[in-house]
């Protein structure tokens, strides 16, 4: 499932499209041969220009895409082993332009993880964070901390063009109490490990909730004995 896009006309949003389409394509023909796979929805959400489709369509189909063309909404699916579980992940590919701010709503409210990437070169995109980060906490009507979140820095291959130290970058995570990585699309650095982190914080907030469904069955069962 592709949605429309702004450029639907130029070679690189075509074989994007291609690419979310038969990636979906396989994906669903695998997922329903599985007997059970844990499921997750991602959404990668930003500032327009910082990566977001380049981090995506590396960490699915381990190309990159070397030129900006903007989003508004694209879906992947990927499988993948994180851990001793077989997931299957959908990630949707956000619009980062301030003319689609009102599209933001619905897909944050049918995530359950997000993924907030900036560019280290571009300190813009590091202060839009708060009005994402924000955004995200009230659709989810929650507090802060309580949404699973992760805040990657891309582009840390330009090293000589850095605007954001990681100290900082490290510090707003902190505060805001989201993992923090760096990665580079163009260099294929920490693309799997910044969504295995992500899916692993997941993963970390649903075990208690799991365990104490297990607790109650086994008090139940021992009530009818």
């Amino acid at each position: 499932m592709n949605t429309i896009t702004r450029r639907a006309t130029t070679t690189d949003k075509r074989t994007r499209q291609q690419m979310s389409r038969n990636n979906n394509n396989n994906s669903k023909s695998n997922h329903n041969s599985e007997t059970k796979l844990e499921e997750y929805k991602i959404a990668v959400v930003g500032g327009g220009g910082v990566g977001k489709s380049a981090i995506t369509v590396q960490f699915v189909q381990n190309i990159f895409i070397p030129d900006y063309d903007p989003t508004i909404e694209d879906s992947y699916r990927k499988h993948c082993r994180i851990g001793d579980q077989t997931c299957f992940l959908e990630i949707l590919d956000t619009a980062g332009q301030e003319e689609y701010k009102a599209l933001r709503d619905a897909y944050m409210r049918s995530a359950e993880c997000f993924m907030l990437v900036f560019s280290v070169i571009d300190r813009r995109t590091f202060h839009e964070l708060e009005e994402f980060h924000d955004q995200i906490l009230r659709v989810k009507d929650a507090d802060e901390g309580h949404v699973p979140m992760i805040l990657v820095g891309n582009k840390c291959d330009l090293e000589s063009e850095r605007s954001v130290s990681t100290e900082e970058a490290k510090q707003y995570a902190r505060e805001k109490k989201m993992l923090y990585m760096e990665c580079s699309a163009r260099k294929r650095h920490n693309i799997d490990e910044s969504f295995h982190a992500l899916i692993r914080e997941v993963q970390s907030r649903q075990k208690p909730q799991l365990e104490q469904q297990s607790r109650r069955k086994r008090r139940a069962i021992c009530n009818i004995m």
